[in-house]
């Protein structure tokens, strides 16, 4: 399998070879571009089998212009091959590592720290959380961070509040020692309990760490996380949170954790266990994607109207939505009419103020014939503000259906209940038995009553048009005569 630099080569041509390929070629008349002394900024090495990066010095010389790099879908395994390889490249920005078998421990000796590194691609890895957890130690501007189908289950952290930020409670740097260090011990037991297991490498980097206040954007789409008070330990890590991205996730409810259910807690405090709200650690939170979830009440749709700055919300394919008796158009409103602060809901335009009025006016009277005990507390602070509305009149401007007309031909006259949504032609060939005329020889003449004496006789001469097209009500006549 090549090394970075071998992939370099061969995408770039770099060194002797590009020069001996140059002078076997016949002259034309355009300028020879030299071999590339550097790389772009823009580094695309996807599925290229990169296992290892190659010569130091080499790579130092031709990566350092690099800003952003894709190594996606290689054949990275350890990760002092990747941090060699960032090593040399000290203005990159944006990594992207997805598919790459790096779910091995992180063991760095000296470590190595990029203080230039924004955004970072880990989808598909299977990094454990523990090396996120060192990682994020490592990266002290970062922004974004992707962490999509990488199986997670749990949020492995423990927290405490320290100078104003949360910070992940682990072991003491100078207490490493699994057989004397009971903090680690009993940290053991702890994540033992859950069938995981920490090796010593994983021991002796899980030091005390602050939460991370540079992550704005995070996601984990496609992991195996159901519990929000999962997500409530994302929040303490991130604090300045502002998306976060769980589609496909099976998350079952909103409802808010207990502050002491964590096991890593119960040891430790006597306290009674205390709720918090779902919201409480999302303060900054402008977008969450919910696509995909478990979810199946309204209550937790009441819920994500706490949460205090969100405005872009999706929550489209809930099971929630299989329960409601109502169409597409009718489950937005309701939405909207719960979500006041929602801008924009599953993609799309801007909610307008004439919608969010509609909406909230529809809600009301979605609410009107229900029992008092099932209506929501939002409907009577819509009341309050809309006033208690009228149900609306079930108007139906179809035409009648059936009508009486009278018949006339020659000097017989007959009144016949007809079906107005029957054709010209149709109602011809019913009058072949009346008046004994075939209809291909029949012509047939509509008089309004109102309009007798100033429109006169309208030939009915399409065959295909319907009868309530010509505005027939009940004491019209029609007129039969014979084609000569």
């Amino acid at each position: 399998m090549p090394t970075l630099l071998e992939a370099l080569e061969e995408k770039y041509g770099f060194g002797g070879q590009r020069d001996k390929l140059d002078e076997a070629l016949v002259s034309i008349f355009v300028p020879k571009l030299p071999p590339r002394l550097s790389v772009p900024e823009l580094l695309i090495l996807n599925d290229c089998n990169i296992d290892k990066a190659g010569e130091p010095e080499d790579l130092r010389r031709k990566c350092c212009t690099v800003k952003e790099l894709d190594l996606a879908q290689n054949k990275l395994e350890n990760w002092e091959e990747v941090f060699g390889i960032l090593s040399h490249m000290p203005r990159v920005e944006f990594v992207n590592l997805s598919l790459n078998r790096l779910g091995g421990p992180i063991e760095l000796s000296p470590p190595c720290k990029m203080d230039r590194l924004r955004s970072l691609v880990l989808n598909n890895t299977k990094l454990e959380w523990y090396g996120v957890e060192t990682l994020l130690r490592l990266l002290p501007v970062l922004e974004e961070l992707h962490l999509s189908l990488n199986e997670y289950t749990h949020v492995l952290i423990d927290t405490i509040v320290d100078d104003g930020y949360e910070t992940e409670t682990t072991t003491d740097e100078s207490c490493c020692d699994d057989t004397t260090c009971q903090q680690c011990q009993q940290e053991e037991q702890t994540h033992s309990s859950r069938g995981q297991k920490r090796s010593a490498s994983e021991c002796s980097l899980y030091k005390k760490t602050e939460a991370h206040p540079g992550v704005k954007k995070l996601h984990l789409t496609g992991n195996h996380i159901s519990q929000w008070s999962e997500i409530c330990r994302v929040g303490r890590l991130f604090p300045n949170l502002e998306a976060l991205v769980l589609a496909d996730c099976p998350i079952k409810s909103l409802c808010p954790p207990e502050d002491n259910s964590d096991e890593e807690h119960s040891s430790s405090t006597s306290s009674p266990p205390t709720k918090t709200e779902s919201h409480e650690h999302f303060k900054n939170l402008t977008l969450l994607n919910l696509s995909n979830a478990k979810i199946d009440s309204w209550d937790d749709i009441d819920r994500l109207a706490r949460f205090p700055v969100l405005k872009n919300l999706r929550v489209q394919c809930w099971p929630l939505w299989d329960k409601c008796d109502s169409t597409e158009h009718e489950r937005r409103q309701l939405l909207i009419a719960r979500l006041p602060k929602i801008n924009i809901l599953n993609g799309g335009d801007v909610i307008g103020s004439v919608e969010r009025e509609d909406a909230e006016r529809s809600f009301i009277r979605y609410y009107l014939d229900k029992p008092e005990s099932d209506r929501p507390d939002r409907y009577f602070e819509l009341v309050a503000v809309h006033g208690k509305l009228d149900p609306l009149v079930n108007i139906d401007l179809r035409p009648e259906r059936r009508v009486k007309i009278t018949f006339t031909y020659g000097d017989t006259s007959e009144e016949r209940s007809v079906d107005v949504y029957r054709t010209v032609v149709d109602l011809k060939s019913r009058l072949e038995r009346i008046v004994g005329l075939p209809a291909s020889k029949m012509r047939l003449f509509y008089v309004d009553q109102d309009l007798r004496d100033l429109q006169g006789l309208e030939e009915m001469k399409y065959p295909h048009k319907r009868l309530y097209s010509y505005n027939i009500r009940s004491g019209d006549e029609i007129i039969i005569d014979q084609k000569h």
